[in-house]
């Protein structure tokens, strides 16, 4: 046997073993497709394929941090007791209870009664509406987003905040490291912060020769601000300008579209508990949980709510149970809005299920994307939808519709930083306000018939006649989203 032949065997063998043990390493506590695309991208292009696995092939936190996550729940577990009363008990759907008691063991935060809930539909109104709470701050101001500028649009923020640091309030701020380098302003918005005096950190740095490396694209996606316990902003916007200082952004004329919740009561104080974890996780340093006696107020206005924090920081996919466990037990009517639909199996399959028992089932998404992959991505998932009775509808162009919430029968809704997509589902850290009150589901309601009105509604006949050229990349894009 010539050494050319040999040479040949011993390679082949060798790839063999590596497909093998790839196989027996990749689908441990993976999902089979999920396993599947990772071994075949291995087997046929085994070199870039073992690399790239190396690079993002790993869905969790590194321990350390996950360990400071679990030293935060505990804290939160151990608080004072009454937490968990709540004002409408007795009003809550049946299932709402063992929901409750999930997204306690999963985030250890409780239900709270005795707030109240109010959306926020305008993109300028919202900023103003943080800024106007940043000035009447005492104690502190904590502030977390994932992307966060200082430009024309922030600008009220930001004089708020530098106004709070001259009255001596302690003001904290949190905003992911990647994201920064995304866009403009970074060194600016960095210098603003020092200067006035406030904390500032990057979450889940990338910074190799500081010992911070995690697989890049686990980053934190919350958005909260926090003014003394007192009140609370948390949804899908971010704090910068609605184009997003992108070129071809500002060239289409496009902007996005958000939706904010302010929120007061004691359910602020679990709020603020997100953004103690994540600042404990960045700085070492674990700041005081509120644990003063909880008295919920006796009112039909206020609302009972709970907060879910997810994430690679958590053994589960948190928000996923959320979201599947909530259109699982829908009786009548389930309304989705989400910029980026890239569902888990569990998640499409629910909603099918729950379009062919003959509920009232609807999906808001942008006409247009600002993802390329993920906007054809999430088109390969409507026919399945549309041959269930799923009504899909397309919010018109220019705008782009970011706002993140959901909504099931008349009393129950969820809006928070978490699209339907594998990232926010599995990779990404996300924040979702749980809401009981036919109130406000009613004023939820208000903003999806807004939608309606202002959206294309896709026909399944039409769709299925879509140009061969869209069909072709909706189907591959599909494809990318098992690599996880």
């Amino acid at each position: 046997m010539s050494q050319t032949v040999l040479l040949s065997w011993l390679m082949f063998a060798a790839h063999v073993l590596i497909v093998l043990v790839a196989a027996v390493l990749i689908s441990t506590n993976r999902k089979p497709s999920a396993a599947i695309a990772w071994i075949l991208t291995i087997i046929f292009i085994p070199v870039l394929g073992i690399l790239f696995f190396l690079l993002v092939g790993f869905g969790k936190l590194p321990r350390k941090r996950r360990e400071k996550q679990g030293e935060v729940s505990e804290a939160i577990l151990a608080r004072t007791d009454g937490l968990d009363r709540v004002s409408h008990r007795d009003e809550w759907p049946s299932w709402l209870a063992s929901m409750v008691r999930m997204n306690r063991n999963l985030g250890s935060l409780p239900m709270v009664g005795g707030n109240s809930a109010e959306l926020i539909e305008s993109y300028t109104g919202s900023i103003q509406a943080m800024a106007d709470a940043i000035d009447q701050a005492q104690h502190f101001v904590h502030v977390e987003f994932f992307i966060l500028v200082q430009d024309e649009a922030t600008a009220p923020v930001f004089d708020a905040l530098e106004r709070a640091c001259r009255r001596e309030v302690q003001v904290r701020v949190l905003s992911d490291h990647v994201a920064q380098f995304m866009y403009p302003n970074r060194k600016a918005t960095i210098r603003r912060f020092a200067a006035m005096g406030a904390e500032y950190r990057p979450m889940l740095p990338l910074q190799p020769l500081r010992g911070h490396w995690r697989r890049p694209d686990l980053r934190n996606h919350r958005k909260l601000l926090v003014v003394d316990s007192m009140v609370g902003f948390t949804g899908s916007q971010n704090l910068i300008i609605d184009h997003y200082h992108k070129k071809k952004t500002i060239k289409r004329g496009l902007h996005w579209h958000e939706l904010i919740v302010r929120l007061t009561g004691p359910i602020v104080r679990e709020l603020d508990a997100v953004f103690v974890t994540d600042w404990y996780s960045e700085t070492d340093e674990l700041l005081p949980l509120d644990t003063s006696p909880v008295r919920p107020e006796d009112d039909d206005e206020l609302v009972d709510a709970q907060i879910l924090p997810s994430g690679p920081g958590f053994d589960n996919d948190n928000n996923l149970k959320l979201f599947a466990a909530m259109i699982q037990n829908a009786r009548q009517r389930i309304s989705i809005t989400s910029p980026y639909y890239v569902p888990d199996e569990t998640i499409q399959m629910a909603l099918v299920t729950a379009g062919s028992r003959g509920l009232d089932v609807e999906l808001f998404v942008s006409e247009i994307g600002d993802q390329f992959m993920v906007f054809h991505a999430q088109r390969s998932y409507y026919e399945q939808l549309l041959r269930a009775g799923v009504k899909i509808y397309l919010y018109r162009a220019p705008t782009i519709l970011h706002a993140k919430h959901l909504s099931i029968d008349d009393d129950v809704a969820v809006i928070g930083s978490s699209n339907l997509d594998i990232r926010s589902l599995s990779l990404h850290l996300e924040l979702s306000v749980l809401v009981h009150g036919a109130k406000f589901t009613a004023a939820m309601r208000a903003v999806e018939d807004d939608y309606r009105s202002k959206s294309r509604q896709v026909v399944l006949e039409e769709w299925l006649h879509r140009p061969t050229r869209e069909r072709i990349f909706d189907n591959l894009m599909r494809l990318t989203s098992s690599l996880q």
